[in-house]
């Protein structure tokens, strides 16, 4: 059993930054392939960004350039980095962990076993 648990939201002004944390327990080290993902009112969950457990990323085309993530292995911790926020990434952001290698479907949800219970980001104009 993996524990997620997310921190670092909040709100702030178009153009801001935020560091967003995934502190993970439990049998960390079967995790293969961890995500961020985001989901705004009235809108699916969508996949924002992966990293394997080689170090590979991927990002959604939306925050390419914008978002960067990364793991501390030795604190068990995944982090999403978020520059330039746009109101149009207000959303709950949640990190998922999964015991197989990240995939093609990175960004869907059913790739992932684990998850938090998400964090909040607001983004104003």
């Amino acid at each position: 059993q993996v524990l997620l648990v997310e921190s670092g939201g909040g709100s702030v002004k178009s153009g801001g930054s935020l560091r967003l944390s995934c502190a993970a327990s439990g049998n960390t080290y079967s995790m293969y392939c961890m995500g961020w993902f985001r989901q705004a009112p009235g809108k699916e969950r969508e996949g924002v960004a992966s990293i394997d457990v080689d170090g590979t990323t991927t990002y959604a085309d939306s925050v390419k350039g914008r978002f960067t993530i990364s793991q501390d292995n030795t604190k068990n911790t995944l982090y999403l980095q978020m520059n330039s926020l746009k109101p149009e990434d207000t959303a709950m952001y949640y990190c998922a962990a999964d015991i197989d290698p990240c995939g093609g479907s990175w960004y869907e949800t059913y790739e992932y076993r684990y998850w938090g219970q998400g964090t909040q980001v607001t983004v104003s104009s």
